[in-house]
């Protein structure tokens, strides 16, 4: 195993003969062994890269179409869910006040150009719209592109990220509305709402938001209070402290104002990235 096992491995081979129980000792080499089987299959894959990638693109679109002429109607769903996005990029580019001509491919794929004398979306934005649309995917609201299956779980992690960051950016965002540039301006109290919000809302579906952003606005009003207190400031009017949880609390409709605006950037942020 000394002899055929890569150089960062030395360390744990040499661990191997420091152990006495043998049936500790045979677990062990069996996990190394596995360690070494990975990293050969790795080797032999990153020497194999380059000439791979000279056939590969070919050699799927093939296999592909061979699926696709056995099984005419194994992508009813990825179709339908392009043909939605499509429909989206026409209608967003209708309802424009001007929609000026793409200059160049990069102007397409970004912002999602169509030529002022024609109404087909570019690819590259049907695409884009189609992934946004996948980022705001609701149990039983249709069924998930079959092309998209194996990805379906990374995609709903990334759904989830999104989700967090626009109600953490509009629990921000409403605080500052209501509390101003003072308390902003104190050091910490930013990041402090911040790990108050993330917390709360880790591991909660989109559907129980509603019952999270009740404990955030108490803990928001909490943390207002505390840094009011230290800054010698009087403490909120309870009109203004109702407001303030009124507001925190509205987040969770779908609807809200903050939400929607900030949903709107952050897509258009994914969009361009």
């Amino acid at each position: 195993m000394a002899m055929l096992c890569a150089p960062f491995r030395d360390e744990e081979v040499q661990g191997l003969q420091s152990l006495t129980d043998p049936a500790e000792l045979l677990r062990e080499i069996f996990r190394v062994l596995d360690l070494m089987k990975m990293d050969m299959l790795n080797f032999t894959i990153q020497s194999l890269r380059p000439y791979l990638q000279e056939c590969y693109v070919q050699y799927e679109q093939e296999k592909f179409q061979k699926i696709l002429d056995k099984l005419p109607n194994s992508l009813d769903n990825t179709t339908e869910w392009l043909r939605r996005a499509a429909a989206a990029v026409s209608a967003s580019s209708l309802q424009s006040p001007s929609c000026p001509a793409a200059s160049s491919s990069s102007d397409a794929r970004f912002q999602g150009a169509v030529s002022s004398s024609s109404t087909v979306p570019s690819v590259m934005s049907v695409l884009n719209r189609g992934y946004m649309d996948l980022l705001c995917w609701e149990p039983g609201q249709s069924e998930y592109p079959e092309t998209l299956l194996l990805d379906q779980a990374r995609l709903q992690e990334v759904q989830a990220q999104v989700n967090q960051l626009t109600i953490i950016a509009a629990v921000l965002l409403v605080t500052s509305g209501v509390c101003g540039n003072t308390l902003f301006g104190s050091p910490g109290f930013i990041d402090r709402l911040k790990l108050v919000t993330k917390v709360l809302l880790e591991g909660l579906s989109s559907i129980r938001y509603e019952e999270a952003l009740q404990d955030i606005s108490d803990q928001v009003l909490q943390e207002v209070s505390r840094t009011l207190s230290q800054l010698g400031y009087p403490a909120f009017a309870s009109e203004k402290c109702t407001s303030l949880k009124g507001q925190i609390k509205s987040i969770a409709d779908k609807g809200n104002a903050v939400r929607h605006i900030i949903g709107e950037f952050l897509s258009l942020c994914l969009t361009q990235h």
